[in-house]
């Protein structure tokens, strides 16, 4: 018999517990994200793989709202989160911060996600791109490298929220966390 965990078996930090907890060194930025649910997802992922913050910028809604807790189940909460009306400042803010920049996005010079390999000790922005139109074009010319997710279908990219999630658990796996 292979009988599923009850939540309350699971471990799972308190808010409190997690708002205190070591995370990893990374910010999670969201370009012009225009679905809620998709927001809500990559809250729910980036308290999944304890990232330090998500950052909204330009039209990517900001909590408190239905659809975004919908699919966050309460990960909005838990998350550190921040707006910024264009993505340009947030990512010179980053950048005056230390952070690398990446932008997921398939460029020219974009390196597979496979090949990327973060350094221990510094801390990344991962910039995802509208639904639509990716990542500015603006924010890829700021972006220290680009990294993009091997697909091998007949689309042109995955939705951003599952980009998120495939991205965040790479990194993670390549820090050994887990």
């Amino acid at each position: 018999m292979n009988r599923k965990l009850l939540n309350s078996e699971l471990g799972r930090l308190t808010v409190e517990e997690f708002s205190k907890s070591r995370k990893i060194p990374v910010t999670v930025v969201l370009d012009n994200v225009r679905s809620q649910f998709n927001i809500g997802s990559v809250f729910r992922s980036s308290d999944a793989f304890a990232v330090e913050r998500v950052i909204l910028c330009g039209i990517s809604a900001t909590p408190p709202s239905a659809e975004i807790h919908k699919s966050a189940l309460g990960a909005e909460l838990s998350m550190q989160w921040k707006h910024y009306d264009e993505s340009k400042e947030a990512i010179a803010e980053l950048k005056k911060e230390g952070y690398t920049i990446v932008s997921v996005e398939q460029t020219e010079n974009s390196v597979t996600l496979s090949e990327f390999t973060p350094k221990e000790g510094e801390r990344y922005a991962f910039v995802f791109g509208n639904e639509v139109h990716g990542v500015q074009q603006e924010v890829v010319d700021m972006s220290d490298l680009s990294i993009e997710v091997p697909q091998f279908g007949t689309k042109h990219s995955l939705n951003v929220s599952v980009c998120v999630g495939v991205v965040l658990w790479e990194v993670v796996r390549k820090l050994k966390i887990v």
